[in-house]
């Protein structure tokens, strides 16, 4: 279950208005969000690379290297790639980190290093084909994407080239329609569920996420007593996860 991206906006609001904090935008609601949203994410990666050196519980809701991979697997997906007349193929657009890649839905491409090629190709035995294809993988930038050049060249129709990947999260967006006759209650903008995205996130991280908007937030509005309770408590929450 994603977290309502109603809930937190209010919820940071409510503790800034009682705290008589100040008042964030929407529209910086949003870029904070999806930034805290983003940290949050990329965090999972490095969390399962450590939990995956140290024994793990024995309790069906305890193994924390199972409830990482579970909030990673809200975005695992699987996608065609496009052929590049450049003699490579293209991820689906929203690719984070790429998977598996899988010919014809029924054989998976060895990943090799560019400068293992010419080995690779100079021998009979190890020279790819259809039969057992391999590829590299070049990662994007921010002027190109990333690309995966499938090997042997042969191989260009689109269709024949699918990937597993990890998409990266949708920007969160608290949307609104109009103007609030009742600004106290839940700030001078009227929440519109249809133009709004939510936390992609497992519910599990709500209170991270308002946390972690908080200590932002007080960065905003330069207030530094927001700012170390939000970070005391972000680190706790960190040292929980990891003791």
């Amino acid at each position: 279950m994603a977290i309502n991206v109603d809930t937190v906006y209010k919820t940071v609001l409510l503790i800034l208005n009682k705290e008589q904090r100040g008042y964030v935008t929407p529209d910086e609601f949003n870029k904070i969000g999806t930034q805290v949203q983003l940290e949050i994410f990329e965090k999972y990666f490095e969390d399962l690379n450590q939990q995956l050196r140290v024994p793990q519980a024995d309790s069906e809701y305890a193994d924390r290297q199972k409830n990482i991979d579970n909030n990673i697997s809200i975005f695992k997906t699987m996608g065609d790639c496009t052929y590049n007349a450049g003699g490579y193929f293209l991820p689906p657009s929203n690719t984070h980190r790429i998977g598996t890649v899988i010919y014809k839905d029924e054989k998976e491409l060895q990943r090799v290093q560019r400068n293992e090629l010419l080995n690779i190709n100079l021998s009979p035995l190890t020279k790819p084909t259809t039969t057992y294809p391999i590829y590299v993988y070049e990662d994007g930038t921010t002027t190109n994407p990333p690309r995966i050049y499938v090997y042997p060249k042969t191989i260009t129709t689109a269709s024949d080239i699918t990937v597993s990947y990890v998409r990266k999260p949708a920007n969160v967006v608290w949307g609104y329609k109009g103007i609030n006759q009742d600004p106290w209650v839940s700030g001078p903008y009227i929440y519109d569920a249809t133009k709004s995205t939510q936390f992609e996130l497992d519910a599990t991280e709500q209170t991270n996420v308002i946390t972690n908007v908080l200590l932002y937030m007080g960065i905003v509005i330069k207030d530094p007593q927001i700012i170390q309770v939000a970070a005391q408590q972000a680190q706790a929450e960190e040292v929980n996860k990891k003791s």
